[in-house]
């Protein structure tokens, strides 16, 4: 079997966030960058299908020169090769082209993607890029188990889960629970060592539409201050709750 682990570069979530250009830009400086987690999870169990069943993982990321720090830590731990596309990742689109093109030429049977990047919350890459490779999909996969060219896949829906049997080549959207965190591994110095050796392949993106561009960023609107009322002053926090929080 041969799996595909769709690689996004998203800043850690502990990074004080800033814009520039008119708040019309991300601004990168001093902000760390890790593999999106829910793309992590999915990393992790295909070692697990790498491992238990033999097979060959690579993992792709759309971006600049930036990104290959990202791709080498998950090369180190533990994927066989890297594919960088070398072209900005602003539109969900045309992301979907770029992956499409290169897992087309790959003859792939298993693609695993994140359900969403932590940075845009699109959620849409993995459904367009199933739908431009005539794939199964699989979205919000908390489970997967592949047999032979058989698939049977857990995935959360309202108020439960839905156990569903398809067929290779599939595409998921996976998240935590495909591994728990605890199974999650941190590249040891043997696999950092490794990954400098392994290859890391740079293509040319091909001419994709992009079908949205950025207006504007806005940060949340910072919280206010904290109103104490005694615990024997209901009139007051009644009075507070009609009048400033507004929610009776």
């Amino acid at each position: 079997m041969k799996i595909l682990v769709c690689i996004s570069h998203v800043p850690d979530t502990t990074s004080k966030i800033n814009f520039t250009d008119g708040d019309t830009k991300f601004d990168t400086n001093g902000v760390q960058f890790v593999i999106n987690p829910n793309d992590e999870f999915g990393l992790t169990r295909a070692m697990w299908f790498k491992e238990k069943q033999g097979a060959t993982v690579d993992v792709i990321n759309v971006g600049g020169p930036e990104t290959e720090p990202t791709l080498r830590k998950a090369l180190a731990i533990g994927a066989d090769s890297a594919i960088r596309v070398n072209t900005p990742a602003t539109d969900g689109f045309a992301v979907a082209k770029q992956l499409a093109n290169v897992v087309k030429d790959g003859g792939y049977d298993l693609i695993i993607a994140g359900r969403e990047s932590i940075d845009y919350n699109g959620g849409m890459v993995p459904g367009m890029l199933a739908e431009l490779l005539g794939a199964n999909f699989v979205t919000n996969c908390i489970s997967l188990e592949v047999d032979g060219t058989n698939a049977k896949a857990v995935r959360e829906i309202d108020g439960g889960k839905e156990t569903v049997s398809t067929t290779l080549p599939l595409v998921i959207g996976g998240q935590k629970g495909l591994v728990e965190e605890s199974d999650l591994r941190i590249p040891n110095m043997r696999g950092i060592m490794q990954a400098r050796q392994k290859p890391l392949s740079v293509v040319e993106p091909v001419d994709a539409t992009k079908e949205t561009s950025t207006v504007k960023f806005e940060k949340p609107e910072a919280k206010g201050a904290v109103k104490l009322v005694a615990p024997d002053n209901l009139d007051e926090l009644v009075n507070l709750l009609h009048t400033e929080a507004k929610v009776i």
